[in-house]
């Protein structure tokens, strides 16, 4: 079957044998409306957050990192699984080049670490948004 039609919803899940693929120069593969969410650290930097989204975004404790200084904290996240890839980067703050580091540094079933270095010469105190989206994988 082939569909030309300006879209094509699925209700349940779509499953393919061959590539899933898009040549839209802005629209690309992603989530819609509903799958995403926010939290917000309540304590400090280092507060572990929970939010079962597949994508999101994380406001940040403003609490003061100092120059070099290194924290992480867990995403408890329901919707991750083993084999599964998060995905983070910086949606806001000052976070000009040489300012920040931000990784994911460890992840198994229904969590991941989100670690975040600052790497400029001085301290740094505001509440970072951090993006995040999983992208499904499995090992077999």
């Amino acid at each position: 079957m082939n569909l030309t039609s300006a879209g094509l919803a699925v209700t349940g899940t779509l499953s393919a044998t061959g590539a899933v693929k898009s040549s839209s120069a802005s629209g690309g593969i992603g989530y819609s409306t509903g799958a995403g969410g926010t939290v917000t650290q309540i304590t400090s930097k280092s507060t572990s957050v929970t939010l079962n989204k597949v994508s999101g975004k994380i406001t940040m404790n403003n609490a003061a990192l100092a120059a070099g200084a290194i924290v992480a904290f867990a995403v408890n996240n329901t919707s991750f699984a083993d084999g599964d890839v998060a995905i983070v980067n910086i949606a806001s703050g000052e976070a000009t080049q040489g300012t920040y580091s931000l990784c994911i540094s460890a992840a198994q079933d229904n969590f991941f670490i989100v670690t975040l270095q600052n790497i400029s010469t001085g301290s740094l105190s505001e509440a970072l948004i951090i993006a995040f989206s999983v992208i499904k994988g499995v090992s077999a």
